[in-house]
């Protein structure tokens, strides 16, 4: 992807100007959200997120609205001149491990509880930072510096990464079913570039050595890194001897585990679940709301004052 230097770009490429011109381009060719969303195919809501300028489009996602409004390739004319992280801010401590992300040849990761940073989406890292941060323009400015990271190892012939998940991080909810279900979808989705390989680690698998903390093994041009974390800390090592060590006991892990084919088949079936419980709580929502009409009736009717009836003359 292209980036514009921040101090030198207009403020109308932004976000919600590609939004503005995307649903300029479907209200033109007569679409409605809903119709958009089942020729690309996606969720409507999708579309409405990135017409509102909260979502950030992929490339693909582009270009099938390009082929499909007639638009002669301008969105992903726009698309590539936006930066679309702009003066991002990691922190302090967090710096050098968004360096070695830049410049690494290969990232293998193990991850427990929380989905990797690399692969979160911007709903999940939204939700996940929400958490620990009262203030909505650190929370933003998390979440760009967050997805920063991510488009060198999406783009083609990008750096070869590999992440085995403990199941922990599919299950463990974070904002809402529907959070969740675009998240494991993403992981579908990212999971079948060819330098991204997706592992689950089941959580009823006996038998199999699972590191004590999620760790990052970093092949950099000439160095090997091992990376983890502590609460707002990150610890590296450049011990040959210890990085053998983890990368030995990585690969046996992943020798041990279900393939990247077959998780995506686990990854599928949580994301069916937070679908199916989604719609368990809509139709209780309905429901409740149902309910609650008759008795609000009932309430107004007991409420409202009586007249005495007016008896027919005999």
């Amino acid at each position: 992807m292209k980036r514009r230097n921040g101090t030198e770009g207009s403020a109308a490429t932004t976000a919600a100007v590609f939004g503005a011109v995307l649903r300029h381009y479907r209200e033109l060719a007569g679409f409605t959200q809903a119709y958009l969303a089942i020729k690309i195919p996606c969720d409507r809501s999708q579309i409405a997120r990135i017409e509102a300028g909260t979502r950030v489009p992929r490339r693909s996602f582009v270009q099938k609205c390009d082929a499909l409004l007639g638009t002669g390739g301008m969105l992903e004319k726009l698309w590539e001149e936006i930066d679309w992280h702009a003066e991002v801010e990691h922190p302090d401590w967090f710096e050098r491990r968004a360096g070695m992300d830049a410049t690494a040849l290969a990232i293998r990761e193990y991850q427990e509880q929380v989905i990797p940073g690399l692969l979160q989406t911007q709903e999940y890292a939204r939700a996940q930072f929400s958490r620990s941060h009262a203030d909505p323009e650190e929370v933003e400015s998390r979440v760009r510096a967050r997805l920063s990271r991510q488009p060198r190892f999406l783009a083609e012939g990008g750096p070869l990464y590999i992440a085995v998940l403990d199941e922990s991080c599919l299950r463990n909810a974070v904002g809402s079913p529907e959070v969740m279900r675009y998240q494991c979808a993403h992981l579908l989705d990212v999971g079948q570039r060819p330098n991204i390989r997706i592992q689950v680690a089941p959580a009823g698998l006996f038998g199999i050595y699972r590191p004590r903390n999620s760790l990052s093994l970093i092949e950099l041009a000439d160095e090997r890194w091992v990376y983890s974390e502590s609460l707002d800390r990150g610890h590296f090592s450049d011990d040959p001897a210890v990085y053998a060590r983890h990368l030995r006991a990585y690969d046996v892990l992943r020798a041990d585990i279900p393939s990247a084919h077959e998780s995506a088949a686990l990854i599928s079936d949580a994301m069916e679940g937070y679908e199916q419980h989604g719609q368990a709580r809509t139709r209780r929502g309905e429901l409740d709301q149902k309910q609650l009409q008759p008795r609000q009736r009932r309430q107004l009717r007991g409420n409202r004052p009586r007249y005495p009836r007016l008896r027919p003359r005999s």
